[in-house]
C-alpha cells in the first residue's frame, strides 16, 4: 500500500512539481494551497503519512500549520518537512521548536526530495 503525502504550498507550480517528483516514485500525493486548507483536507481525510508544506503562505503559513497538526489528536505524530526558499536558523530552530521534521530549501532536488521522503516515510 503506498503512501499518502500532503503537498502544501500557495505556488500551484511548486506543488505540481511535488506532486510530479512523488507520484514518480510511488507515492500519493493530495495537495492544497495553504495551510488553512490544508488544516480542513485533514479533517476530512483519512490517513496522511506526511505533510510537506512551504513556510510562507497567505491565510495559515506553515508554522501554523505545523502547530494546529501538532495540537490534532488524529494527526499529532504526522512527520512535517518544511520544503522553502528560507534557510535562516532562526527559521529552522522556530520550524523545529514547533515540531518540524525536516527542512528542505528550495529550489529542490528531486531525487534528494524522494530520498528523504522515503526515509522519513520508512
Amino acid at each position: 500500500m503506498s503512501k499518502t503525502i500532503l503537498a502544501v504550498d500557495d505556488s500551484r507550480t511548486m506543488r505540481d512539481m511535488v506532486a510530479h517528483t512523488l507520484k514518480g516514485a510511488g507515492f500519493e500525493v493530495v495537495s492544497a494551497e495553504d495551510g488553512e486548507e490544508a488544516l480542513k483536507l485533514l479533517e476530512q481525510t483519512g490517513k496522511i503519512d506526511l505533510i510537506i508544506t512551504d513556510l510562507n503562505m497567505p491565510k495559515v503559513d506553515g508554522f501554523g500549520l505545523i502547530d494546529g497538526v501538532r495540537n490534532s489528536a488524529a494527526h499529532r505524530f504526522v512527520p512535517i518537512l518544511m520544503l522553502t526558499t528560507e534557510a535562516g536558523q532562526e527559521q529552522k530552530e522556530r520550524g523545529k521548536a514547533l515540531g518540524a521534521t525536516g527542512w528542505i530549501v528550495k529550489p529542490f532536488n528531486p531525487e534528494k526530495l524522494v530520498q528523504v521522503v522515503n526515509k522519513v516515510c520508512a
